[in-house]
């Protein structure tokens, strides 16, 4: 499995301004390298709810946080419902709450469809469990209508939508389309010859918009934003690592209205972005924003 790192970890941590035995939460455990640095951060008498939807990162998540300081509490569960999986939790306010909105290498080798390198089922669900979803990548692929598939593609900014979808379209006439591979050939086959010679492959803003419908992405973290606002304490701050566009206009919108709401003021006035060190030695982290928000104490 591909090594994983944690994207913008000093800002982050830094931005939240987290004191000794303060109540924080991880909205994203993911690999657990947030989880561990907040552990840190507050201390023995400190808290720190880990959460996450995807089971195996809360056991990963748990492996990496080993031995660090700090009550922890880990809950597998998705950040929409993130009010109700701290009241569970015996957490009834946070001095800090932390998202990074990426999806780590575990999660893209988990056999579930999430990169176009795996001969593997057409799923991109976030867990293991496709049967509590409403539908799957290969629904969409299967069942969408062209001119949907064309719009759902340019919303997450593909440069050649109509052509994949038109491409997905008339291959599904001939065979299922099951496999993520089988939809990376399609795309690859289906865009312009240069379109395939630069570093990202031609099937990336494909697959993330799929991922992204599959998951209700936006939709979670519209709620996600709304639940930590409520659950901060005076003085507290949230902070969101965004990946693209479409998040980071939900957290910037967000943020602004409740600012405008007088419920507390935006600490980044333009976004953080990772140096160009850390963009050069984890690709991963070029598109990265941190926004952070802190409620009025």
């Amino acid at each position: 499995m591909e090594r994983h790192t944690t994207v913008l970890m000093q800002e982050s941590i830094k931005g939240l301004e987290l004191k000794q035995k303060a109540v924080v939460i991880d909205a994203t455990a993911g690999q657990g390298g947030h989880t561990r640095a907040l552990a840190e951060a507050v201390g023995e008498r400190g808290t720190v709810l880990a959460l996450d939807a995807d089971p195996a990162s809360i056991t990963r998540a748990r492996e990496a946080t080993a031995g660090a300081p700090a009550h922890l509490i880990f809950v597998n569960g998705n950040f929409r419902a993130l009010k109700e999986h701290a009241e569970r939790a015996g957490i009834t306010s946070a001095d800090g709450i932390l998202f990074d909105l990426g999806w780590h290498a575990g999660q893209l080798d988990s056999g579930r469809g999430l990169s176009f390198k795996e001969d593997a089922p057409l799923l991109m669900t976030l867990n293991a469990a496709p049967e509590a979803y409403q539908l799957t990548a290969r629904d969409i692929v299967r069942d969408m209508k062209e001119a949907e598939l064309a719009a759902l593609f340019k919303e997450n900014g593909e440069r050649f939508p109509g052509r994949i979808a038109r491409a997905i379209v008339e291959a599904r006439k001939v065979h299922a389309i099951e496999t993520a591979k089988q939809l990376a050939e399609i795309v690859w086959a289906a865009v312009p010859a240069l379109a395939r010679r630069g570093r990202i492959h031609p099937a990336t803003k494909v697959f993330q918009a799929l991922r992204v419908a599959v998951n209700d992405e936006l939709g979670a973290l519209q709620d996600g934003i709304a639940a930590a606002l409520d659950l901060l304490a005076p003085g507290g701050r949230v902070a969101i690592i965004s990946f693209h566009s479409n998040e980071d206009r939900i957290v910037k919108h967000a943020f602004k209205a409740a600012a405008l709401a007088g419920r507390g003021s935006i600490i980044t006035k333009s976004p953080i972005v990772p140096t160009r060190g850390e963009a050069r030695e984890n690709p991963r982290a070029r598109s990265a924003k941190l926004r952070i928000f802190q409620k009025h104490a």
